[in-house]
């Protein structure tokens, strides 16, 4: 397997995550999340988005979408529970990974990481919409050791991915400690692996 890959994306690592704890081999070619030139080129055919993670099995097939690589991995794993309405929470906190978390968070990030200055309305959007985010995950995670079930699984692997990085993009994690606590938790899990990994 190939793993289109930037080891300084949230997203490329949640895949890399998920790989190590199922000790799963594959190749990584490191791609750019600055410079997307010659992207079309290189993932044209793979991924009509054009974006890493894209992963092309050992048939040929590809999958693009790190939410998506994790959950058809971890099918059959301890990390996708089978219990009908757990899966469909891990879900929810995937989607809501992508919809409420990374979107002001990951890109906040971004912004410093690619030496960006948004505009003050820009920075305060993004500063908004991830504070309610860590407000939503601080508010479950004060009653629950992890996300779904009370086990990890790969609704902690998608969250902690951006999280515990958010404060290079200028959100401080000391007003949150049962996510400061929860951090603690997915790192000590066997396996876990740095996101400089």
């Amino acid at each position: 397997m190939l793993l289109y890959d930037s080891p300084v994306s949230g997203n490329c690592y949640k895949v890399r995550q998920l790989f190590a704890h199922l000790g799963i081999e594959y190749e990584r070619r490191e791609v750019s999340v600055i410079d997307r030139s010659g992207r079309r080129e290189l993932l044209g055919a793979l991924n009509p988005a054009l974006r890493v993670p894209t992963l092309v099995l050992g048939d040929g097939r590809s999958l693009g979408e790190s939410d998506a690589i994790m959950f058809y991995f971890a099918e059959g794993s301890p990390y996708l529970p089978d219990d009908r309405f757990e899966r469909a929470q891990v879900l929810q906190w995937l989607f809501f990974e992508q919809y409420s978390h990374e979107p002001y968070i990951a890109v906040a990030r971004f912004w410093a990481i690619a030496g960006i200055s948004p505009s003050d309305a820009e920075g305060e959007a993004k500063r908004r919409g991830g504070i309610a985010a860590l407000r939503a995950m601080e508010s479950h995670l004060a009653g629950h050791e992890f996300l779904v079930g009370e086990r990890y699984t790969i609704a902690d692997i998608a969250l902690y991915a951006y999280t515990h990085v958010a404060p290079e993009g200028g959100f401080e994690l000391e007003p949150y400690p049962a996510i400061r606590a929860w951090l603690h938790r997915v790192a000590a899990q066997p396996g876990h692996i740095a996101i400089t990994d």
